[in-house]
């Protein structure tokens, strides 16, 4: 495959005020996405983002290209990425766009594109984009400018689907849930669709101002949630990450719910219900726990590459339903195109109505191994993967684990990151394989 130039595993990304998240790249971007899409028809583009104050700036940055290129904006206000996929498919756009960088801090910015179908742009897409972003910026024809409009019942058409897509015949009524939203996109759906199902809500994480996107809240740091969740003595809680693509869930005990356990808890209760149809797709991170138990319940289970696009692929390429990153994405395909952390999550509620089983007793299914992941922050200039000390660091780990365990090592699609994964029986052993391997990471930087 080419080389992509902008492009990561989940669209373009970066520190704002760095190229390419600039103004002057935006511009060109919105341009060049333009120039291609607008081959299709409709010649409308969605564009959504998340709460962080740079959106502002980066989606008049954006109407502007596509403008230039003849195609009309329609804007949504703040509104999670899956919300985005879904409205793109009911108003028939051309694509939809999200101005997010999900769960990463308020500085970084991105742009995510999403097709007419609800789904990641195609790889030759957004080739296609990358080679216009080479050419001279150029203007059609005063009458043929793109306009610019806004969607004002987004949010509530978004919430109706939500809802939809939970059982007709169950209810939340008698459940206290608390509702994390990480100061980012979910904020004002997230606690319409669960009190509206019947649940006892309550919110932390829902008052953004532009700077506190998951700052210590969301998917990605769960304490506040289960903090929250300990002292209301509540049912369970569910946090989102920025952009709402991801889901992550505490019991009522403050026990961490991850995305492995939580795709378990959909294919088994699919699986009660005579609802599933093949098997699970997880990834190299997922943890060898979701392995074992999905085998004793005679699902079968494969690994993508890291990053919800691969699992997408290979969940077509196999025409299963269920997919999932331990990280929280969660992929429901009967019910949605892509990740959709409120809507996996009412899933999992599914089977707690169904059941009458807590979400602790549903999750003690499978038991996870221990695993420990280290991050290494790298300039980028050097490959530390492919350096000897690092490849005789993880080899030593390996022959120590045997086939009890697994380690991996990668690149982050999205951050400047080296991530180190290691898995096994003991968790002594399992952190301090980590941080040994870690350890050479850093000294081959």
């Amino acid at each position: 495959m080419t080389e992509r130039k902008y492009f990561g595993t989940d669209g373009v990304r970066g520190k704002v005020g760095e190229f390419p998240i600039t103004p002057e790249f935006m511009l060109k971007l919105g341009w060049a996405a333009g120039r291609v899409l607008s081959q299709q028809g409709t010649r409308k583009v969605l564009i959504g983002k998340d709460t962080r104050i740079s959106g502002y700036m980066l989606e008049s940055a954006l109407e502007s290209g596509l403008s230039a290129a003849g195609l009309e904006a329609a804007f949504t206000g703040p509104m999670p990425t899956p919300a985005i996929a879904y409205l793109t498919q009911t108003f028939r756009a051309e694509a939809g766009i999200v101005i997010s960088a999900s769960h990463n801090p308020h500085y970084d910015n991105g742009i995510k594109f999403f097709s007419s179908e609800g789904t990641k742009l195609a790889d030759e897409v957004e080739l296609a984009i990358e080679a216009e972003l080479e050419k001279t910026l150029t203007c059609v024809e005063s009458a043929e400018l793109g306009k610019a409009s806004r969607i004002n019942d987004a949010a509530g058409r978004y919430i109706e689907f939500c809802k939809g897509t939970f059982p007709s015949a169950l209810s939340l009524s008698g459940l206290k849930i608390v509702l994390d939203c990480a100061h980012g996109a979910t904020y004002h759906i997230a606690p319409s669709v669960f009190r509206e199902l019947g649940a006892e809500v309550t919110t932390i994480g829902c008052a953004p101002n532009g700077t506190n996107i998951n700052d210590e809240v969301g998917a990605t740091d769960v304490r506040a949630l289960q903090k929250h969740v300990l002292e209301q003595k509540a049912d369970l809680g569910i946090a989102f990450d920025g952009d709402g693509d991801r889901v992550i869930m505490v019991d009522h005990l403050g026990n961490k719910v991850d995305g492995d356990q939580i795709a378990y808890i959909i294919a088994r209760e699919s699986l009660r219900r005579g609802e599933l149809k093949g098997g699970v797709v997880g990834t190299l991170m997922t943890n060898m726990g979701m392995e074992l138990a999905l085998q004793s319940l005679g699902i079968p289970f494969a690994r993508a590459k890291v990053g919800d696009r691969y699992v997408m692929e290979l969940l077509q390429e196999k025409g299963w339903r269920i997919g999932a990153e331990n990280s929280g994405h969660v992929i429901v395909l009967d019910k949605v195109t892509t990740g959709d952390g409120i809507v996996a999550a009412l899933q999992v509620l599914a089977s707690v109505a169904a059941t009458g089983m807590d979400l602790k007793a549903l999750s003690d299914g499978m038991t996870l191994l221990p695993q420990v992941l280290e991050n290494v922050r790298f300039s980028g200039t050097v490959d530390p993967l492919q350096s000897e000390p690092v490849l005789a660091a993880k080899a030593n780990v390996e022959q120590k684990l045997g086939e009890q365990g697994r380690v991996l090592l990668r690149k982050s699609g999205t951050e400047p990151l080296i991530r180190v994964m290691v898995e096994g029986p003991d968790t002594d052993k399992v952190h301090a394989y980590a941080l040994e391997i870690a350890e050479a990471v850093k000294a081959n930087c």
